[in-house]
């Protein structure tokens, strides 16, 4: 059966399980799954894991994420992106060096309230789903934090690329109208590109014609996740049987996390190093 993991570059219009669905018809593959929700108006980096590889999808979910994203001041809307109904408009007046000069106070450890068009869960109840019927609940801020965050281009009065480097959990929407908000005329996401996540780039990306013509050519190794982790072959087959069965192993290695390979180099796990004892974090092998 299938097992890897595929980079792809998500097409516009198209939902995060849009792009699974289309998957498990393309492999015959029920187990498809992603690591880090796209907007539909978004495109870019989404990892999608297939098969046995979708064991690793909780370790891809964390992590730093990367984006390019068209902040435009002047309006706001119900859903903090060009997709929504305005709420506002007012005219722009800010420079470049007045917008370079609150991205400071939206970098690092920061607060940010969810916005109401989002998958987030109050009371059994998804928020988009309340904002779809014209309500609204009070949302506790969430702590993210914003590594980088960076203005690229003025490409218009109103329209300005920006370059983000963040945690899991940060909507780049609410930090576009929250932008918005600190200068006084109001901003929201008019595009959005994920060009990083899970340690993956836009440049090994690969659209879903790519994959329809090529199918399992473009599956990369589960392992490929792992790839800063340093590497482990097990010395000998009674040590492997050992892993197998899911004991530990006694090993000369530094403290930290192993990719675990077999003798005959098949990867079977991400394990962690602690004292001299090798124990598994996630296995990858099929049992039996």
């Amino acid at each position: 059966m299938p097992s890897g993991i595929l980079i792809i570059n998500k097409p516009q219009d198209w939902t995060s399980m849009d792009v699974c669905a289309k998957l498990r018809g393309i492999f015959k593959e029920k187990r498809v799954g992603h690591a880090g929700t796209l907007d539909p108006i978004a495109t870019g980096v989404l990892p999608v894991f297939v098969g046995q590889a979708t064991k690793a999808v909780s370790f891809a979910e964390g992590g730093k994420k990367e984006y390019r994203a068209l902040l435009r001041l002047g309006i706001t809307t119900d859903t903090q992106d060009t997709t929504g109904t305005v709420l506002t408009e007012k005219p722009v007046t800010v420079t470049q060096d007045d917008l370079r000069a609150v991205l400071p106070r939206f970098t690092g450890e920061i607060a940010q309230i969810p916005p109401m068009y989002s998958a987030i869960k109050i009371n059994g109840q998804k928020l988009y789903d309340i904002a779809r019927k014209g309500g609204e609940v009070a949302r506790k801020p969430r702590d993210i934090t914003i590594y980088e965050l960076e203005l690229m281009e003025r490409l218009s009065e109103t329209d300005y690329a920006l370059r983000i480097v963040c945690s899991k959990g940060t909507y780049i929407r609410t930090l576009c109208h929250d932008i918005g908000a600190a200068l006084g005329c109001g901003g929201t996401m008019a595009a959005l590109q994920r060009t990083m996540a899970a340690g993956f780039t836009l440049d090994e990306a690969v659209t879903l014609n790519e994959v329809q013509q090529r199918g399992e050519a473009l599956l990369r190794p589960t392992d490929s996740l792992f790839r800063e982790c340093e590497a482990y072959t097990i010395p000998t087959a009674e040590e492997e049987r050992r892993v197998r069965c899911g004991n530990p192993l006694k090993a000369k290695l530094a403290d930290g996390r192993y990719r675990v390979y077999g003798c005959d180099g098949t990867f079977l796990a991400l394990s962690e190093s602690k004292n001299g004892i090798l124990t598994s974090e996630r296995n990858f092998f099929s049992a039996g």
